[in-house]
Formats: structure tokens, C-alpha cells, sequence
């Protein structure tokens, strides 16, 4: 069976096959995204299924209940609420982990026939400014490039993103693109040496929110130098004098953007000559672009660029948005967004006439909705009275994180779909409805080429839990809306879908899989991956658009926009109190990891995706540490006028000095002082709503410790503490815990009195043995620093019986310290690789991959391998 990956914009294709009692699961080698290749992630989605904390049936208010009274409940609230303050008290909160029928049928629901627009999706957070910008450009929201675009390039430019870590098997594509034509050329833009940075050819460190600056004087420099072409300019864009006289402003030359963006003028210009001298170009930008108060005009910027040049439209030129979640680029075509309708038309009398009429509504919204951010404000103002939230956080996944908590607690109604009770969100919700989860259910999904694939259900449903276009559906004839929504299978909302696309539309709108509205059922099952529009002209799919110059727009010309830079660069949100006299001001950027998605719902619970990262990290420069008087490993306090968090601190040599990153997962279930966003201020873009969280001021204090430890057990830690952090083992659990106000001995004396312990000394604190009978039951290492031990190790002995020689002789082992893992698909340590290349003379990359694989699968490993290598064989025989 067939079935696409749940995590990112990439859109791998999987394979599973039945062996006895399990799946096997491996990459599709047909599909056209990964022909085979899989990330680490992927390749762990038959472990993450098994959730320890799975919500199985409906809960009102903590309670089980059965659907009948869980939809009943829903529908006579909603009635209630509709009753006494209208539609736009009712608010849905969708998610890009959806699949395009669940999107469409609460979009439908909502828009056209409970008349509310507030239905926006956690994809507001991801890549609505590249919505808006393509947009103003193209006239409607269209991805002009293919995979295959990177491979044809001469040249790729990445900005804004980290390719490597956040879609691992497109870069790995590049990689291998890169080894057969070393001509291929990449350069990345980004202010942080991450590991996409380290691979490229050039990179260029600018300061943060210049980018606008940096495209605007490449255009100046295209004009100056006769880069661009004046005939595609001529017959196929409009706008050009407007930006060519924006353009002959000063600030536009070479050495005031290099200025302005913090960069050498040489480097700009070696780049500035690289891009002008490259017809196949593809530039490919993600959330360091999208995410920013001006993430709409530095996506404008970037197109401005290629639309000069001619660079779209063609193999290996083009602009390519990447979509950070699996299917959001399926909630744009059915209008989950609250500034859409469906099939990318918008909100003006025809477009609105139209879909009613298609889906025989009664009652059609007349403009847009709340954004995420505002939508957010509106429950906590009260305006919203209810809200439905499905398969997404926003508890932790919004800015100004607090407020979103407060918000959700004052709800007069929260509902929340998920595949587990334990979120930050789900904690709150008053009804709590089980989900259907990956493997569980089925339909279709869309990826950042513009491929549908089918997800594929193989699993049989868990207890009560339910696909969520069912339970809107069931909602929807409760309220009387049972012609509109008499689906029975997602095949069905699938066809009703297509054929909306092409539903009066001679040619006004790319977006048309009308093609695809008369499947059967059998054919629906068996659908193929293929790139839309597909219809009558392009009944295969079409991999490129605008090869023929015509754009969307009323006149069929491509639109060129001026741009202003906001000056400084990228103004920060002034915290509300006051700089303390003794807080180190830093820049505060979140960001992904390699190994964990969004906050950790699907992930947090599968322990070989946290041995790379297991602990939340804030990640300094050298000097900012040595300002701080830190060592890694230390705890830091982050805090400004919104909240604050204790994190454990690293060094990062890529950063620029005052700034600092730190990655957005943790969540309340993962540490109790670890979630980014209460740190980042609700800034957003004036035109896609879509928030600031490249940016935030934040201050930093150590934060000094009387004792830190490690607990491994069956069980949670669960005594009070001042501050902890979990991970999963493969047996039991691990937490590093710390205290500022209690001293280690009045620690054991609290323990002492609970159950059976056994204390040993240790050179540098001691060790506490939770005993049950006979048998090791849980270990507490506690000392002045945080242990720096092999926790499977030690892990290895719960459950065994007490023996001193074993305990000793494990213990000992254990404290020899943990090897960084350095491949996370192979789970291949530093050690290893070290004792390779040092014991076993292993002096080249094929060779370490072939003794150990590491760097073999993904690839986003190499840059650290190379280092190795480079430390261990050359410096070393220097």
C-alpha cells in the first residue's frame, strides 16, 4: 500500500507492506517527491503512532461520553450561541496536517452555511505571506516551480531557510544534483551559519529583517548592469517604471545595502554578479522570509527579481515558496484561510455568488475573517464565544503565548480535536473529540509542487476515534444542514471539490483539477500523484506554470511592486518592562529541528527523535556566553515583558553576536519553562496576518542552581521542583531536574520519608536508588552540575534486581559521558565516528559509509561528518 508522510511540505511518498503481525514501512521509489528517500522522521512514523496517552473516546468536561451526546452537546451550544450573537461568535482553528477533504468541509460549514469567515489554519503561521505576495504578483496564489527546477538549476539561492533540517530529503535531491554537476552553485542567505549555510558555496550572513533591502539593490544592480530582460519585461510585466523609479533611490546602491545588511560590499557584489550572470535560477525562501512584520514584500522582493530577469516559468528558474506542514498548501486550495473562499476565489460579489450557487448555501459570508492572531484576540475579548480547534496548539504555536493560554481558558465554549488529551490546548477544552490519526485515515494531501497524493488509511480506527470531515459533518446535519453535507466518504467531498475548481471557470483561475470530479470510487483509491491544474488542456497535471508568459491577472501580465524597507530594518516589539540593570540584550530567533515537528504531538514520545536534541536549548555566541559567564549546559533565564523561560544554554558558533536561537517544540508536557513563544510579541504582517517569530527582544540572566539531576524510572518525576525537563526512553523515562531553592539534603530527606530509597555517594554528589522489592524501580543522580552520563545505559537497570557489583559496574560505564549523535537515521554517535577514522584508519567519507552508513540516507549529517573527518585526519596529520 501507498501513502504519503505527515510531516512537512516535501510530500515523500511511503510504502508499507505486511509482515506478520506488523507493518514495514520504507519510501515510495515511484513517487515523484523522494523517489524512495525518507528523513528521519518519515522513517518513524510507525513508532510514533504508538502514543502512551492516546484519546480514544469523547470527554465533556474531563468525562467520558459517547459522540451521540458529543455532537448533541455541540450542536445545541452552537445553536445557543448563534441564537444570541450571530455567526461571527464561532470560530474554527484548522491545521495544515489536515487533509484537503477535512479542510473543505469545515471551510464549507463555516463560509456558506453558518455565514462565519472566522476559520483560519495554523498555515497563517507558516507561508501566508507567500500566499499574498504571489497573489499581488501572479494575481492568485500559484507555486510556479517543480522539484525538478533544483536539479536544472545552475544556480540556487536558499533564503531564509534551513533546508537541511527542515526538508531533508528536497536538500538531500540538491546534495546529490551538486555531486553531479559540481557547476550547480549555492548560496545562502541567512544570519545564522546553520547547517544548509555550511554547504554552500557562498554565504552571506545578513543582519536580520534585511532582506527586503538585499533584493531591492540586486534589482538595482540588474538595471544598472543590463541583467535583466527587457523583451519578457516588455511583453509579460507590468509595473516596471513604477519599480525602476523606487529603485533609483540611493539606498539602493551596493555599498548602502551592504550597510544596511551588515555585509562585506564584495561579497555582495560576488553574489549580485553570480545572479546576474545565471539564467537558470531558482530561489527558494521559507519561514526566515515568510514569518516578519514585512514577510509579504520580501517574498514581493525575491519575485521582483526573477520577473526583471525572466527567471519563472522555465526549467531551473523560477521563485519557489516551500510549505513548512504536509498539506497546507491543500487548505489554500479549499480556502481554510479567512481571507479565501474555495478553489482560490476571493471575496468579491461574483466569486461569492458563484460558490453559493454551486454549493446551494443559505447563507454566504461577505468578506474576510479573523486571522490566526486576531482571531485569537477576538475569544479573548469574548466576541468569539466558541471555538473549535482541530489538530494544531496554538497554546504554544501562537505568539504572546500567555495570552492565548488566558484566551482559551476564558472561552465560553473550546473544542478540541486530537489524537491525545495531553496538549497544552486539549488541557483546556471543555469537549474533547478522538481524531483519526496518520495511518488512520485517509484522503488527499497537497505539497509545495502542487502534487496531490493520496493518504491512505491501513490501520483499523482506535476506539471511538473519528476522521475529522465525520465529526463536522455529523455537526452539520445536526443543524439542519444535511442536503449540503451528506458525505458518507471522503471520496465524495474529494469529487465535490474538483469540480468546484473548474465550476465556471474558462480559464480565470490555474487552480482547476476539474479533471479529477468524475473519479469512482475504485479510481479515487487508486489515484497517483500528479500536479495540478489538471482539467481538459492539462488532463496529466502540468509540472510548471506560466511557461507561456501568461499570469493570472485580468491583463495576463506578471505585476512588479516597489518596495519600501522598513528602516530599521526589522523594528522589534518594545518589551512592557523596563531593561534591568543587569540583563544581556539578545535577539531572539525561534526556529525547527531536524528531528521533531511543530510541538512534538506526533513526535515528543518516540525516543530515538530526541537523542540528537533531548533537552530545550538556547543556543548563544561565544561572546554572548563569555558576557554571561556560562558554560553549556548551564541554565539561562530568558524573559522580557510578555513572559518568561529557563533553558539550558549552547554554544553556536554560526550566530551573530547579540543574537540567539532557540527552537520552538518545547512544550508544558516537555519542560516546565520551555516554550519559545511566550517570549515573541504578536507583530504580524499588515497584509497576511502572518507573525513576527524571527524576532524578539529578549533579556538573559544565568540562572544559578544549588543542585541539578538526572531521574530515570517507570514512572514521571513528580515531586515539586523548581524546574524540569522530560524525554522518552525506550524503556522508562528520563528528566533533568534543578533547583535554585531547595539544598540537595533536604531533597533526600523529602524522598527518605516516601518509599524504599538507598543513597550512594559519588565523587561529585550521590546516587538515589528507588527500590520496589528486590528490584531497581528508578535512579536519581543529583550534584552541583547536570550529569553528563549514557542514560540508556543506566536506563538498563529498572527492573533489574538490586546487585552492588552490577549497579557499580554499569554506573562507572555510564559516567564516561553520552557521544553526541551525529546521524540520526542510522544512529551513528561522535564516538563511532571518531573511533573509525582514528582506530580504524577510515580517512573518506564513502568509507565511513560504507562501515557505518552514517550520512548515507538523508545526508544531513555530512556537514558535521566532514568536520570529523577534516579534525581527525588532516589537522591531526598536519
Amino acid at each position: 500500500m501507498n501513502t504519503t508522510c505527515a510531516y512537512c511540505g516535501v510530500g515523500c511518498g511511503i510504502r508499507l507492506s505486511r509482515e506478520g503481525d506488523g507493518w514495514q514501512l520504507q519510501g515510495d521509489e515511484q513517487h515523484p517527491a523522494n523517489a524512495g528517500a525518507l528523513c528521519v522522521k518519515g522513517a518513524s512514523l510507525l513508532e510514533s503512532l504508538d502514543f502512551p496517552d492516546r484519546l480514544l473516546y469523547p470527554r465533556w468536561l474531563g468525562q467520558r461520553i459517547g459522540w451521540e451526546q458529543a455532537l448533541d452537546t455541540l450542536a445545541e451550544r452552537f445553536t445557543a450561541i448563534l441564537a444570541e450573537s450571530g455567526p461571527q461568535a464561532i470560530g474554527i482553528y484548522l491545521s495544515g496536517q489536515l487533509t484537503t477533504e477535512d479542510y473543505y468541509v469545515a471551510n464549507k460549514l463555516m463560509k456558506g452555511y453558518l455565514g462565519s469567515a472566522n476559520v483560519d489554519t495554523n498555515s497563517r503561521l507558516c507561508m501566508s505571506s507567500a500566499v499574498a505576495a504571489h497573489q499581488r504578483a501572479f494575481g492568485e496564489d500559484l507555486v510556479p516551480a517543480c522539484y525538478e527546477d533544483l536539479e536544472l538549476a545552475d544556480l540556487v539561492v536558499i533564503t531564509g531557510a534551513n533546508t537541511a533540517w527542515t526538508h531533508p530529503v528536497l536538500f538531500r535531491r540538491l546534495q546529490q544534483a551538486r555531486a553531479r554537476r559540481p557547476e550547480l552553485r549555492l548560496v545562502v542567505l541567512d544570519p545564522r551559519r546553520t547547517m544548509t549555510a555550511e554547504q554552500g558555496d557562498l554565504h552571506l550572513a545578513l543582519r536580520p529583517g534585511s532582506d527586503v533591502a538585499l533584493w531591492n539593490g540586486l534589482c538595482r544592480y540588474l538595471l544598472d548592469h543590463d541583467g535583466w530582460d527587457k523583451d519578457y519585461v516588455a511583453r509579460h510585466v507590468s509595473g516596471f517604471e513604477a519599480l525602476a523609479a523606487a529603485l533609483d533611490d540611493p539606498a539602493w546602491q551596493l555599498e548602502a545595502v551592504a550597510q544596511r545588511c551588515d555585509l562585506a560590499p564584495g561579497d555582495l557584489l560576488g553574489f549580485y554578479r553570480l545572479f546576474a550572470s545565471t539564467p537558470k535560477t531558482v530561489t527558494l525562501f521559507c519561514q526566515g522570509i515568510n514569518q516578519s512584520n514585512q514577510g509579504v514584500d520580501k517574498a514581493n522582493a525575491i519575485i521582483n527579481a526573477h520577473l526583471l530577469c525572466g527567471r519563472i516559468g522555465k526549467p531551473g528558474a523560477a521563485p519557489f515558496s516551500m510549505t513548512g506542514q504536509p498539506n497546507a498548501m491543500g487548505g489554500r486550495e479549499v480556502g481554510g484561510l479567512a481571507t479565501q473562499l474555495a478553489a482560490h476565489m476571493g471575496f468579491g460579489e461574483a466569486e461569492r455568488d458563484r460558490v453559493q450557487r454551486f454549493w446551494q448555501s443559505p447563507t454566504m459570508v461577505d468578506g474576510p475573517g479573523h486571522k490566526a492572531v486576531e482571531l485569537f484576540e477576538a475569544v479573548h475579548r469574548g466576541e468569539i464565544r466558541a471555538l473549535w480547534v482541530l489538530g494544531t496548539n496554538p497554546a504554544v504555536s501562537l505568539p504572546d503565548g500567555n495570552r492565548v493560554r488566558e484566551a482559551l481558558a476564558r472561552c465560553e465554549l473550546l473544542v478540541v480535536s486530537e489524537v491525545t488529551a495531553n496538549t497544552d490546548t486539549a488541557r483546556l477544552a471543555h469537549l474533547l473529540l478522538p481524531a483519526a490519526a496518520w495511518g488512520e485515515k485517509s484522503g488527499t494531501v497537497t505539497n509545495s509542487e502542487r502534487t496531490i497524493s493520496r493518504q491512505r488509511a491501513f490501520l483499523p480506527l482506535p476506539g471511538e476515534a473519528k476522521p475529522d470531515w465525520w465529526a463536522l459533518t455529523r455537526l452539520a446535519r445536526r443543524l439542519g444542514f444535511g442536503e449540503g453535507f451528506a458525505y458518507e466518504h471522503e471520496h465524495e467531498i474529494f469529487c465535490e471539490h474538483a469540480a468546484l475548481s473548474g465550476f465556471e471557470n474558462e480559464g480565470q483561475r490555474q487552480f482547476d483539477i476539474s479533471g479529477l470530479a468524475r473519479l469512482s470510487r475504485a479510481e479515487f483509491e487508486a489515484l497517483v500523484p500528479l500536479s495540478w491544474p489538471v482539467n481538459a488542456r492539462w488532463p496529466q497535471g502540468r509540472a510548471r506554470l506560466f511557461e507561456d508568459g501568461r499570469f493570472a491577472t485580468p491583463d495576463g501580465r506578471a505585476r512588479l511592486l516597489p518596495l519600501a524597507q522598513l528602516f530599521p530594518p526589522e523594528p522589534v516589539a518594545a518589551p512592557e518592562a523596563v531593561r534591568p540593570p543587569a540583563g544581556l540584550s539578545l535577539l531572539l530567533n525561534s526556529g525547527r529541528l531536524r528531528d521533531q515537528w511543530h510541538t512534538m504531538t506526533r513526535t515528543g514520545h518516540v525516543p530515538r527523535l530526541q537523542e540528537a536534541e533531548p533537552w530545550p536549548r538556547v543556543r548563544l555566541g561565544a561572546a554572548s556566553l563569555l558576557a554571561l559567564g556560562l558554560k553549556e549546559g548551564d541554565l539561562v533565564r530568558l524573559y522580557n515583558g510578555l513572559g518568561e523561560a529557563r533553558l539550558l544554554v549552547g554554544l553556536d558558533e554560526g550566530l551573530r553576536e547579540g543574537e540567539a536561537f532557540q527552537p520552538m517544540h518545547w512544550t508544558d508536557r516537555q519542560c516546565s519553562q520551555g516554550a519559545v513563544n511566550r517570549l515573541i510579541a504578536a507583530v504580524v504582517d499588515p497584509l497576511s496576518g502572518q507573525p513576527m517569530f524571527k524576532q524578539g527582544r529578549v533579556w538573559a540572566d544565568p540562572q544559578p542552581t544549588r543542585w541539578q539531576g538526572l531521574w530515570l524510572g517507570w514512572r514521571d518525576w513528580d515531586e515539586p521542583l523548581d524546574w524540569w525537563a522530560r524525554r522518552p526512553l525506550p524503556e522508562g523515562n528520563c528528566t533533568l531536574l534543578a533547583s535554585w531553592s531547595e539544598a540537595p539534603e533536604a531533597l533526600w530527606q523529602r524522598l527518605a520519608t516516601q518509599g524504599r530509597w538507598l543513597r550512594l555517594p559519588l565523587a561529585s554528589g550521590w546516587l538515589a536508588v528507588a527500590l520496589a522489592g528486590d528490584r531497581i524501580d528508578g535512579l536519581l543522580l543529583v550534584g552541583e552540575r547536570r550529569p553528563d552520563i549514557k542514560v540508556e545505559l543506566l536506563a538498563s537497570l529498572l527492573g533489574t534486581p538490586l546487585q552492588a557489583g552490577a549497579l557499580s559496574q554499569t554506573l562507572n560505564a555510564a559516567l564516561l559521558g553520552e557521544s553526541r549523535l551525529i546521524c540520526s537515521c542510522l544512529r551513528v554517535s561522535e564516538q563511532r565516528i571518531v573511533d573509525a577514522i582514528v582506530r580504524q584508519g577510515v580517512s573518506e567519507l564513502a568509507g565511513l559509509q560504507a562501515l557505518l552508513g552514517c550520512g548515507s540516507n538523508c545526508g544531513t549529517c555530512l556537514p558535521e561528518i566532514d568536520k570529523l573527518l577534516i579534525k581527525h585526519v588532516f589537522i591531526a596529520s598536519a
